[in-house]
This record gives structure tokens, sequence and C-alpha cells, in this order.
């Protein structure tokens, strides 16, 4: 007799009034237009935790929308993720006010440094008691590289050779710089921490140096749990071997089911076991207590998705200006410099023609990922039909209207799930890792490439199996 598996879940959010569904900050019962007050995140946050989500993921851009119509009025106008906040400064206080709630966090290694990054994410290890992870993203915005004093952004495969370069320093930091018992905190002897055991590390890349000391003690987890979203051939060449969980997006079961399949094998060539890494699918999941509420609460929010804010967002994260496009043409395949997966899955992989006017409507089409519909009982079958049928291990659920989307899922849908042993009772103990890879522990696992980084005798030991720097 077969087990029925546990589905996790995070609750999709970003610091801005619109994130995946532009327009909906709109509607009178949506508290998005308090995006910038920490009350906001943290009721979004009990709400989570109330019923045992795994996480907030906490989505991020850097640059603004203005490839539809050559500027970025329309973002402008609808608040199509512009204005948008950092989200590392919010997490501290969310994670303050829950115990055990994970947090992953986006941010773009293009604009920053090893050095400096190393530190931030090790001090919100620290302060969220290792509940945190970092969802790598290279970027696909030329606003963003331009805001940065840059021509334009890079080529979307050189992108991924700078995220080589970028996690290989990161690493040794996180993994080599301190030994695990150099923090001594020994008041009467007046010593904070040995010397002997902390080491310099040093990187020279072709994208990033390294020399000096990990500026922060090691950390519960050390490095972050690891989250990517590249399906693309580099990108998925690149998640494979460092994710520990993947975000993956099809509007169809087959084209989901065939990039977890890619996935997975990938992974097997880095060593890894296809199962070290977990696949979460975006969701969009409007839920009522009848199917014939949800559907009209479907109607509802629909008039209140703004269509020239959505295309504004679907352009930026195709590289393609749909409003040079008749509303009833088909999108066709373009070569682009963005999300190439997106594009594939809306045209190549597509199993029937998508118009430029689907994209903005609120509908499976538009959702880009399973669009689900219904009573908590048709919510739960369609939740685990789709993790059955495309090798799912959980779902990114796209934020609607806030708080009460959210109160509908945990409230109506998460008990259906426990009565058939889809979903967890209770929470583990232990880091974000260790929940989510039970039994693992709080560090990378051992066939994880950084793991190879970790100090071993005298020295941090590197990929290659040569010291990265010697003691101080």
């Amino acid at each position: 007799m077969s087990t029925q598996k546990q589905l996790r879940f995070n609750a999709f959010n970003m610091t801005a009034p619109s994130h995946n569904w532009a327009g909906l900050w709109s509607h009178p019962r949506d508290a998005s237009i308090n995006y910038n007050t920490l009350d906001y995140w943290v009721d979004f946050a009990r709400t989570a935790e109330r019923d045992l989500l795994d996480g907030i993921f906490l989505a991020d851009v850097f640059g603004v929308y203005d490839v539809h119509g050559g500027n970025a009025d329309t973002a402008i106008s609808t608040a199509a993720q512009l204005p948008n906040g950092d989200p590392t400064l919010i997490v501290p206080t969310m994670a303050h006010a829950t115990k055990h709630l994970g947090f992953g966090v986006t941010a773009n290694l293009t604009y920053e440094h090893p050095y400096q990054f190393a530190r931030r994410f090790s001090t919100l290890d620290h302060l969220t008691g290792g509940r945190v992870g970092w969802n790598i993203v290279t970027g696909y915005l030329d606003s963003g590289a331009r805001g940065m004093g840059h021509a334009g952004i890079r080529v979307h495969d050189d992108r991924y050779e700078a995220g080589e370069d970028f996690l290989t320093a990161a690493y040794k930091l996180w993994e080599g710089s301190w030994e695990d018992d150099a923090v001594r905190r020994d008041r009467a002897a007046r010593v904070f921490a040995d010397p002997r055991k902390i080491h310099r590390i040093t990187h020279d890349g072709a994208y990033f140096k390294v020399d000096g000391i990990h500026l922060s003690e090691p950390s519960p987890q050390r490095t972050p749990v690891l989250y990517q979203a590249g399906t693309s051939s580099r990108g998925r060449l690149f998640a494979a071997r460092h994710a520990e969980a993947i975000f993956i997006n099809g509007q169809t079961k087959p084209i989901l089911a065939e990039g977890v399949r890619k996935i997975r094998e990938a992974a097997k060539a880095f060593g890894r076991a296809p199962h070290d890494i977990l696949t979460f699918a975006g969701a969009t999941v409007i839920v009522a207590p009848t199917r014939a509420e949800a559907k009209d609460l479907h109607e509802e929010y629909r008039r209140h998705v703004d269509v020239a804010g959505q295309l504004a967002l679907v352009s930026g994260w195709t590289g393609i200006d749909f409003s040079t496009y008749d509303p009833d043409q088909a999108v066709e395949y373009v070569k682009s410099n963005a999300i190439q997966s997106m594009v594939e899955n809306l045209t190549v992989l597509s199993d029937r023609p998508i118009k430029v006017r689907d994209l903005g409507t609120l509908d499976w089409i538009g959702a880009r990922s399973p669009f689900i519909v219904g009573s908590p009982q048709d919510v739960a079958d369609e939740l685990i039909g789709w993790a059955r049928d495309a090798d799912l291990d959980g779902y990114n659920l796209f934020r609607l209207v806030v708080p009460e989307s959210l109160n509908a899922f945990v409230d109506l849908v998460v008990p259906e799930l426990q009565s058939r042993g889809a979903f967890k009772t209770e929470y583990g103990e232990g880091t974000l890792r260790e929940k989510l890879f039970p039994g693992r522990g709080p560090r990378l696992h051992g066939t994880h490439p950084g793991a190879a980084f970790r100090h071993v005798g005298g020295g941090a030991v590197d990929a290659s199996g040569g010291r990265l720097a010697g003691q101080l």
C-alpha cells in the first residue's frame, strides 16, 4: 500500500503592492497597499505559521518593468512590482513573531559581492535561529543593470557563469573560514575566539575576488538553504548543481513533469541523488466552502486584475514587448535574454496557441502554473494530483487578496490535506534545512558541492582537494 506524500507549502509574497497578479491591491479587502509596514508582515507570518506552512518565500526584482511600451509608465501607474522594498530587512521581525516558519529570500548576486553578502545572510541565519534560505537569482531586467551603472544585463548564460564564481567564493566564506570550535566566549580567559581556528579566505575568480576572513561567526546552518528557479538549459545545470529546492512553473502537467525529470537527471550527473532537490511549483489557489462560492470569488478577483499591468510584468519576464502585439495574436517564440524557460512554456512547449490577451487574464494560462478554483475537496484533489503526476514536492502559493486568500487556504485546504495524510500536523524541530530534509542535520548534505569547502585539518579544502588558505 503506497504512502501519501506530505506536501510542502510556501506563502509566496513580495515587498510590493503587486506581486504575480497586477492590480489586486485595488481590491477593497486587500491589505497589500500596506506592504511597507511591519504590522502587515507580522500578521502575514503568523497566519502562515498558524497552520504549519513551511515558509514564506519572498520574491524580489532589481529594476523596473520598462519593456512594455519601452518605458516604465504602465508599471508605475499599476504598481506592477513597483515600488518594492528590500526583503531582507523584514525577515528578522517576522522571525521574532514566529518559532518555526522558514524564510526564503530572493537576492540578486549580479549586484552583490560575496564578502558583504555572506555576512548579511549569516546575520539573517543567526537572527532567525537557522530559518533562512537564499533564492539565488542573476537578474533579467536591463533597467536594473542600467541603474547599477552598467550598459546592460549580462548575456543569459554568462550570468550563470558569474553565479558559479560567486557561489564558490561564498561557500569558502560560509564553510571554510571559521572552524566549528573557533568561538569560545570564555569570559574568564577573556578570549572570545581562537585566532588559530579562523582562516583567511582567498578567491581569485573571473568575476569576483576575495581576500579576507568571513566577518560572521558560524551561523546555525552556515550556508543558508539554497533555492533556485532556473529551468532553461543553462539554468537547469546551475540549479541541479547548487539548489536544494527548485521553483518551477508550467501551465500543464506535462510541462512541469518534463522540467522536473530533467532537473533530477541533471542532479545525478553532479553526484547528487535525484530527490536531494525538492521541487516546488507556483500555484494560484482560490478556495471557498463550496465550488459555486469559489467560482464567484474567482470572478470577483478577476475584475481587479489590471490587464495592462499584467502585460507589463509578462513583457519584463519574457523580454518581449507585448504592447506591440494585437490582443488576439498568438505568442511566438523569440530568443530572449530574460527568462528563457517562460518563453518556451508559452510557445514551443504549450499544447495550444496562447494569445496575448490570455496573458493578462486571471486563469490557468495567465498563471503560467497550476491554477485551482473550487471547494477544499476540489483543491486538495488537484494539489495531490499535480504533485503525483509531475513529481512535485510542494507549492509556492501565489499571493492574491491579502489576508483573505491565505486565511482561506490555511482554514479550508490545510485541514482537508491533513485528513488525507498529505500535510503535516505539527512542525519538526531544528533549522529550516532540518525541517525540509529530516534526519540530515543543519549543514549542507555531504553530496552538495558546497560541503567540499568545509575546514579539514590544517586548512579549508576546495573542491579539487587543494587548500583554500593557511591559518592566520
